[in-house]
């Protein structure tokens, strides 16, 4: 019996600096995964990456990657996408920076 799709984000990493990205309903790549579109239908988000992957001139790697919705956007379910949102481990770098 096959799996029933669970909610996705599509993700990657900007190419030129390395941070993990997610891409928004108005097609942009954002730093923040609460603003990435959460993707309840799989045929869409198939398709959704298929044309993020298209972008190379701006990311590299681009995946779907479970997700969950709260009341601030989605968020991350597993911890290597907990990771990813809290940016480069190498301190006092992007986002860790900020912290």
């Amino acid at each position: 019996m096959p799996r029933s799709f669970t909610p996705k984000v599509v993700t990657a990493n900007a190419l030129l600096e390395g941070d993990a990205v997610w891409l928004t309903e108005d097609d942009r790549w954002s730093r923040d995964i609460r603003e990435a579109e959460l993707l309840t239908d799989e045929a869409h988000a198939d398709l959704r990456l298929i044309e993020a992957s298209a972008r190379q001139d701006e990311i590299a790697g681009a995946y779907l990657a479970d997700a969950k919705d709260t009341d601030d956007g989605p968020a991350a379910i597993h911890f290597r996408e907990a990771f990813r949102t809290r940016g480069p481990s190498n301190y006092p770098h992007g986002k860790q920076a900020e912290a």
